[in-house]
């Protein structure tokens, strides 16, 4: 399994527009550098657009991957 995602990567597998993503981090407060984003960075994401369930799957993934 592939730990990092790009903004698009991401974008896509929510069925939304980067432009829309980077609306939404903006929102949010969530502040990225410009890299992949890390396991940390998807779960930090996905808990704050109200999607647990993904975060949940996630953390189970990093704590597998240790």
């Amino acid at each position: 399994m592939k730990l990092t995602k790009s903004r698009e990567e991401l974008a896509f597998e929510l069925g939304i527009s980067t432009r829309t993503l980077s609306r939404w981090l903006k929102k949010k407060e969530i502040i990225l550098e410009n890299r992949l984003l890390t396991l940390d960075d998807q779960i930090r994401i996905y808990e704050n657009i109200g999607m647990k369930e993904k975060a949940n799957a996630l953390i189970y993934t990093l704590y597998l991957n240790r």
